[in-house]
């Protein structure tokens, strides 16, 4: 005869303030900043611009993570974003949030990241390159490269299945080495800088508009607002994923006090770097350079003039690293916010439960496969476009919603409090709105399909939440044993 036993199996506090502080930044830089710059170069013409740009940017984003920090301490539990928008709102905005990540923001930046490895790597060894067609089934060819990506994302899916050591420990060895990396790389690129160039780069001082050839062609009435967010998408996105050191609250040792603390500590570090990196590009490229850079490698080509013939190999190495790290954080804590959704019912059951290394492997797996067919449909480029107006949308609910749980919830302890509430927090608001409304404006054909994705969650909720089967009634972090 079987007997039922619950065993308790919950979340393991294992990650340090150090620990927590390599997934924001870890997660924040991948390919991004060697990419970017030259599409804000090309719209906003010159180096006073393209600096204020990457510090607005940085900014925006140490304003989000600060605001963050309130909610954080409030609701230190596995899921981050989606319980603070089902705290603030309703389960259905949080839904829309999980809906979202899944379907675009985080399996499509997995996918985007993974392929990005394998470019990188071709530099390496071309055999991998997505020019070597290993197969063509007639509605679809697939390349090396895009199975090397999905070989990354399933070997470290299985990594971050073994247990959070394993995943932890990648993730502060690979951030903490391109940190290095950069480091370096910005050191180097100024011993390398000529002052002719920079010189140069800065005659035309802050004049905003279209660079065309060695002429800056100014903006016209309010073209030049849409032409700043059209700039800003690439900052933004470089700039994105730091929020995910949150869906890991049920694991951060002290996360009261230590989530906060990351989250400005990881975004400060970014921030300072790309903002570095960005100086150290003008220092030794034109600006005609980077806005021309080949495919918009501009770290490959400032690397081939800092270090010649071997530029290529070390930069591409640089980048195997980082997206490798980058990948690492993005998958480890992606799980977390469906396992919370699973909880709640509304993503696959499976998701909801622990392994016996207590974490949450069916997520895992449901995450990589998903991102594994973005990497085949060749379409995660086209999905990417739209994240930065999805993100900012949510970003703007969840810094709202610190308003409406002060309102709301007056009762609930708040051990770290918003910096500069209520003038920060309303910044931030009113300067994401204004770009979310340019984007909706000037680049239709990226915002509008990005919002058809957010309110196709819609109906899926509903079918989901009346027609989903009955949840055996086990407390949160709980499994059935049956023996």
């Amino acid at each position: 005869m079987q007997s039922i036993a619950v065993q308790q199996k919950s979340f393991k506090p294992a990650f340090s303030l150090l620990d927590a502080t390599m997934i924001v930044a870890g997660s924040m830089i991948g390919s991004g900043i060697f990419l970017v710059s030259a599409d804000m170069t090309r719209n906003v013409g010159s180096a006073g611009w393209l600096i204020l740009l990457w510090i607005f940017t940085g900014v925006l984003t140490l304003i989000a993570a600060l605001s963050y920090g309130e909610l954080s301490a409030m609701y230190p539990k596995a899921g981050g974003q989606y319980v603070y928008l089902k705290e603030a709102y309703n389960p259905l905005i949080a839904f829309l949030f999980g809906w979202s990540f899944f379907a675009v923001i985080q399996t499509g930046t997995i996918a985007a990241v993974g392929v990005a490895f394998s470019k990188f790597a071709a530099y390496i060894f071309p055999a991998l390159s997505e020019n070597n067609v290993i197969a063509d089934v007639g509605f679809m060819k697939i390349s090396a490269a895009q199975i090397t990506s999905i070989v990354l994302i399933v070997f470290l899916t299985w990594v971050n299945t073994r247990g959070v050591k394993e995943g932890k420990f990648i993730q502060t060895l690979f951030t903490l080495t391109k940190l290095a990396a950069l480091f370096g790389l910005i050191i180097f690129g100024f011993m390398a800088a000529g002052k002719g160039t920079w010189s140069a780069n800065w005659s035309t001082g802050f004049a905003f508009g279209k660079l065309d050839g060695n002429v800056i062609v100014p903006y016209t009435g309010a073209a030049a607002l849409g032409a700043f967010a059209g700039a800003m998408v690439g900052s933004l996105f470089s700039s994105d994923s730091w929020n995910n050191v949150t869906f890991i609250a049920g694991e951060i040792e002290n996360p009261k006090r230590n989530i906060g603390l990351s989250l400005f500590f990881g975004t400060l570090i970014v921030t300072l770097i790309y903002t570095a990196t960005n100086l150290m590009y003008l220092a030794v490229m034109s600006m005609q350079g980077i806005a021309n850079a080949e495919n918009d490698r501009v770290g490959v080509e400032a690397a081939k003039l800092i270090f010649g013939s071997t530029g290529t190999t070390i930069i591409a190495i640089m980048l195997m690293v980082s997206t490798f790290g980058c990948n690492n954080g993005l998958i480890l804590s992606g799980a977390r916010v469906y396992y919370t959704m699973a909880k709640d019912g509304l993503f696959f059951k499976q998701a909801g439960t622990l392994n016996k290394n207590a974490v949450p492997s069916m997520g895992l797996w449901i995450q990589c496969l998903w991102a594994s067919v973005l990497c085949l449909s060749g379409r995660y480029g086209d999905l990417l476009n739209y994240i930065i107006f999805t993100v900012l949308i949510f970003y703007i609910l969840t810094i709202a919603g610190i308003f409406i749980l002060r309102r709301k919830r007056p009762d609930i302890p708040r051990p770290y409090k918003a910096f500069g509430y209520p003038v920060l927090p309303i910044l931030y608001i009113v300067a994401a709105s204004v770009i979310c409304i340019s984007l909706l404006k000037y680049y239709p054909t990226y915002t509008f399909p990005g919002l058809g994705i957010v309110l196709l969650g819609i109906p899926i909720y509903y079918f989901v939440w009346k027609n989903k089967h009955v949840i055996e009634e086990v407390p949160a972090d709980e499994e059935v044993v049956v023996k």
